[in-house]
């Protein structure tokens, strides 16, 4: 594996701020859950400016000796995992927005520019000061439920690491943190290092607001409703909807991160029972289809990158009660699945894998054979 690097996640590079920002923002999560007990958690996650590998994965092994990024260094928190996980990448790097670890605890990251103001870096405190990747890695190879990492926050310290090998650039992010039981939250951190967790709405998450400034948003949908309108008579004049639907007109459709946590709060809220978690995993796919970026559709045609198909460069669902991890990628739309449990995290090496097979989309033909066996 290649030195430790900062966590690089989707929605921020220098390239990000320096490049049109508002055109590259889309990530969006949400949870399901089914009547067998099972746990999903997804998500879409977005790149516009170019192809940022997001089709790797990396295993880490268990008892992993980790050792934390400050403003000086290697030179911060020292840790001892306990548990292996399976991580997104982004950029060859061993990291990425998204992952689980092998008890079913999940860690997403999300862009959260204008709002992310981590504590003042003391070298005095940088034996227990990390990174904003480094925070995630700390999560997802120590603990195994959400109340763990709550009680535990207060062991860590994250600050601003301006790493120049991603051209010094600020990396202002909020936390999606689940697990098995159905337990979520957001923690945010704001004002020069205070510590906000929020439990979550339906599992949804997006990007800037903060996530209290969005729960107050939804108040201003509460007329949406999947039941259709009810037809009116005006006048002796009936008029009735056009179809099924109705009661959703005025969803926002666009891409902005308000839009698209309200969007998707209506979505998870109205989904249909689900028996089973493998059920719940392809309705999260179904949901998700809602958020896909084109990529003509956040970026003029002098800033679309050449080397890319979709802004939504993959899409996820880790199913945290079977540890299970579900994929497509803008490249191959077929859905591939990592089983966690048949892992030996004791003696698996730490690796990265290309998951896409040279990124060629998945076709099955139907033959003449198969239509003669009709009967």
């Amino acid at each position: 594996m290649k030195k430790k690097l900062i966590l690089y996640v989707v929605c921020a590079t220098a390239a990000l701020l320096l490049v049109n920002p508002a055109s590259t923002l889309a990530c969006t999560g949400i949870s399901l859950t089914s009547q067998d007990g099972g746990v999903i958690v997804a998500r879409t996650v977005e790149w516009a400016l170019g192809d940022a590998k997001h089709n790797q994965m990396v295993i880490f092994p268990r008892g992993k000796v980790f050792r934390a990024q400050t403003p000086d260094g290697l030179n911060g928190m020292t840790w001892k995992g306990k548990f292996g996980l399976v991580s997104v990448s982004g950029y060859d790097q061993p990291h990425g927005p998204d992952a689980m670890n092998e008890k079913g605890l999940y860690v997403g990251v999300y862009y959260f520019p204008g709002f992310a103001e981590y504590a003042a870096y003391d070298k005095k405190q940088a034996d227990h000061s990390v990174s904003v990747g480094d925070f995630m890695q700390w999560m997802l190879s120590s603990f195994t439920t959400v109340d763990e990492v709550k009680n535990n926050l207060d062991k860590v310290t994250v600050v601003d690491v301006r790493d120049p090998r991603f051209g010094g650039a600020p990396l202002p992010f909020h936390w999606k943190i689940a697990d098995a039981s159905g337990a979520s939250i957001v923690v945010e951190i704001v004002n020069g290092g205070d510590v906000k967790i929020y439990d979550t709405f339906k599992g949804v998450i997006a990007n800037s607001p903060t996530y209290d400034w969005h729960l107050t948003n939804l108040r201003n949908y509460l007329n949406l409703s999947p039941q259709p309108a009810a037809p009116l008579t005006i006048d002796g004049q009936l008029v009735t909807p056009f179809g099924s639907g109705s009661g959703f007109v005025g969803l926002p459709g666009d891409f902005t991160p308000p839009s698209r946590f309200v969007r998707a709060a209506a979505l998870v809220a109205t989904v249909r029972p689900l028996p089973t978690s493998l059920d719940a995993v392809f309705e999260a796919f179904r949901v998700l289809d809602s958020f896909n970026v084109p990529v003509g559709a956040t970026a003029t045609s002098d800033k679309i990158a050449s080397d890319i198909e979709s802004a939504t460069q993959i899409t996820t669902a880790a199913d945290l009660k079977n540890k299970r991890y579900y994929f497509h990628t803008m490249s191959n739309r077929e859905v591939r699945m990592i089983d966690l449990s048949k892992i030996d995290f004791t003696t698996v090496k730490e690796q990265m894998i290309d998951v896409d097979g040279g990124k060629k989309h998945t076709v099955r033909e139907i033959s003449i054979t198969e239509f003669n066996a009709v009967e």
